[in-house]
């Protein structure tokens, strides 16, 4: 297939550092923006490849993350099969930066310009039918670098695209890939032990399932890296979609992972407060009390969980904020939950100055 990604964006990098361009926008809901609808093998001489920012459709230096490396998940196809044409593109993104279309899941990785040791899987949100990596991922990647973090933004499979193991398939790329960035830590100068999951909305949703059900054979080990642990150090989960229960279940991501009509068995498999062992990793959660998408109800929900079962936790609840604040707007109470989450993680020593 073509190891190129399809790209219309124009300078949005520059939101790499700029918290001011976060704005309250909904990410977990229809419709879908307009667009598109619904090599070598890791561990060989070059597991790694960067974005050609030179391709025929890729003007230069136009997409968020046009530079970036690009690390396939998985040496072949997904498990399963299904999904986008394999000919084509990694993945469709609009000028906005919105991603559809994922043929091959990915990461893409930002690198700090000091290691401190510390690593972090992010995944953006967009209801399971698309994912705002220009939005999210990259400028919360950005913020992470100045912290010394190194930074790995998740392209995943969006089940609605095809793929045959339909909800399963955005748990089994989280999975993989905190395997495959535990698996080359000394490659990028962080601490097996200090590796982390962020998500947004349904990516916090995501994100949330990877730090539960870690231990959940989801898939057939393809290569010596699934040996490796699929368990998170920390989670953050920031406006998350965590249930997808009745009354809270008026969200994309409910459609989409469960349909129209879901069973009670469906509804608890892929509602997150469900699966929470003690062996979770220790979490952050901060919302805003107005979200009018995944209401305030799922970090409640996610944090009764945790403490019934001892697992250390932390939750920030905003007066005012909405959904979709990214690192918060300038002066509104939710701007103040990216310090609050770095304060937290250097107490618990996860990122060290």
């Amino acid at each position: 297939m073509a190891l190129h990604r399809r790209t219309l964006l124009t300078g949005a990098a520059a939101l790499a550092l700029a918290p001011a361009a976060a704005q309250e926008r909904p990410v977990d809901q229809d419709p879908l923006p307009e667009g598109k609808p619904q090599a070598t093998p890791l561990g060989q001489a070059k597991p790694l490849e960067p974005v050609n920012p030179l391709a025929h459709d890729a003007p230069p230096g136009t997409a968020p993350g046009a530079t970036l490396e690009v690390m396939r998940l998985w040496p072949g196809r997904p498990p399963g099969g299904g999904g986008p044409d394999p000919d084509g593109p990694r993945f469709d993104e609009s000028r906005e930066g919105v991603v559809t279309g994922v043929a091959e899941p990915c990461l893409l990785v930002m690198r700090p310009a000091r290691s401190t040791g510390t690593a972090m899987v992010i995944a953006a949100g967009g209801g399971y039918r698309r994912i705002d990596l220009g939005h999210e991922a990259v400028p919360v990647g950005r913020w992470l670098n100045s912290l010394g973090v190194t930074a790995f933004a998740l392209v995943y499979r969006l089940p609605g695209e095809g793929w045959a193991v339909g909800a399963d398939a955005p748990i089994q790329d989280a999975q993989r890939a905190l395997r495959l960035v535990r698996a080359r830590a000394r490659r990028y100068g962080y601490e097996t032990n200090r590796i982390g999951v962020m998500g947004f909305s349904a990516g916090g949703h995501l994100m949330g399932a990877a730090s539960t059900r870690f231990a959940s054979a989801l898939y057939r080990p393809v290569d010596e890296d699934d040996a490796v642990s699929a368990r998170p150090d920390v989670a953050a989960l920031i406006y998350p979609v965590i249930t997808l229960k009745p009354p809270f279940d008026r969200t994309s991501s409910r459609r989409v992972l469960v349909g129209e009509s879901p069973t009670r068995v469906a509804t608890d498999a892929y509602s997150v407060e469900t699966h929470v062992p003690p062996e979770t990793p220790p979490t952050f959660l901060a919302q805003a009390a107005d979200d009018p998408i995944a209401v305030v109800d799922n970090s409640l929900l996610m944090f009764a969980a945790l403490r019934a079962v001892e697992v250390p936790v932390e939750m920030h609840l905003f007066e005012r904020g909405g959904h979709g604040f990214n690192l918060g707007v300038p002066g509104s109470p939710a701007a103040a939950w990216p310090g609050l989450f770095a304060t937290w993680a250097r107490r618990r020593g996860f990122i060290r100055a």
